[in-house]
């Protein structure tokens, strides 16, 4: 065997075992583990040679006896629907915060909106055993998760409720914010108002719309056919849908994007046109305050928060009936939303 194969097998193949540790401090196993494990017993000059001794081989606790011994492994799941998605950047970072708190490590992933992905990815998180899951729904139906809640796994489902299965949820006002951002265009004289929302199949782009008829029933106001368009947030369905809804001979002064990517499109659609079109967004976007962008803001991070939250307390014992908890939304209006019909 050459230098260059003795060293790689050296560095990759054999970590330091607490043997290795014992051997070079000049102590016994058990001395080694309650060092390791904060336990009492040490004295601090003993103490002081096995950490000394941990630094120089780069030793790392194997948790996985932990995990067979205590049952946890100290880690808590989240299935987001995109990690791209800005929202989800400070749901996730308040998740973590919670979990680090709680001495938990937080392993994320990506649904891509599609169900079986979303099954697929809670399954092998419970395969490696996570304590708890905090789920951004992509599918309707969780019955596959039944057994795993039998077994202790405690979840949370969030933005969207969980389909077949009693679970605590945390979820946004999707219904009322929607109707306030309409009501507060109708407010500033719009009576023709488009709205461009998700997929159908999306608990929070039915709740949207939900509000948006709503605000438009409380008003009066009769919906034409052509106002209503929900799909695909990519920007090429997205701006076909404003494109249509913009023109012709009697086109509508306003929009209400469902989400924010359907506003990024709206903003850059609306930018092209001679005319000023209302908007209202619904989730704050970056650089929304410098573009007057109105908004109906979601506080993503206490979202991420109360769910995580909510986790800890059934990992710690909790036995108290299922939650639902609903967090207000709040308008902020910044220019756009208040321009009057041309």
């Amino acid at each position: 065997m050459d230098r260059t194969a003795r060293h790689s097998e050296t560095r990759y193949g054999n970590r330091p075992t607490m043997k290795d540790v014992a051997a070079r401090a000049g102590v016994g196993l058990k001395t080694v583990s309650r060092v390791v494990n904060s336990e009492p017993g040490v004295t601090p000059d003993t103490e002081r040679r096995v950490q000394e001794a941990i630094d120089a081989l780069g030793f790392r606790r194997n948790d996985s006896a932990r995990v067979l011994r205590k049952g946890r492994t100290a880690s808590i799941g989240l299935v987001l629907e995109d990690l791209a998605d800005p929202f989800y950047g400070p749901l996730s970072r308040a998740v973590e915060e919670v979990a680090r708190a709680h001495g938990a490590l937080l392993i994320n992933g990506s649904s891509a909106e599609d169900p079986e992905r979303e099954q697929e990815l809670v399954l092998a998180l419970c395969a490696r055993r996570v304590d708890g899951l905090i789920v951004i729904p992509a599918g309707d139906d969780h019955r596959y998760l039944e057994p795993e809640i039998k077994a202790g796994i405690a979840t949370v489902f969030v933005d969207r409720p969980a389909g077949h299965v009693d679970v605590d949820m945390v979820l946004s006002d999707s219904f009322g914010g929607a109707r306030e951002g309409v009501a507060h265009l109708i407010a500033h004289g719009h009576r023709r108002i488009g709205f461009i929302g998700d997929q159908p199949r999306i608990h929070t782009a039915t709740e949207r719309l939900r509000g948006y008829h709503t605000a438009m029933r409380d008003a009066g106001i009769t919906v034409e056919d052509g106002w209503v368009s929900l799909g695909s947030t990519e920007p090429e369905r997205v701006r076909a849908a404003a494109e249509e809804m913009l023109s012709g001979t009697e086109p509508v002064t306003a929009l209400f994007a469902g989400n924010n990517r359907v506003t990024v499109t709206a903003v850059r659609v609306i930018a092209e046109r001679a005319r000023p079109v209302a908007l209202v967004g619904f989730d704050d976007i970056e650089l929304a305050d410098l573009l007057g962008i109105t908004v109906i803001s979601q506080d993503a991070a206490a979202v991420g928060r109360t769910a995580a939250e909510h986790l800890f307390r059934r990992l710690d014992g909790a036995d108290h009936a299922t939650a639902r908890v609903e967090l207000p939304t709040t308008l902020i209006p910044r220019g756009s939303g208040e321009l009057p019909p041309d």
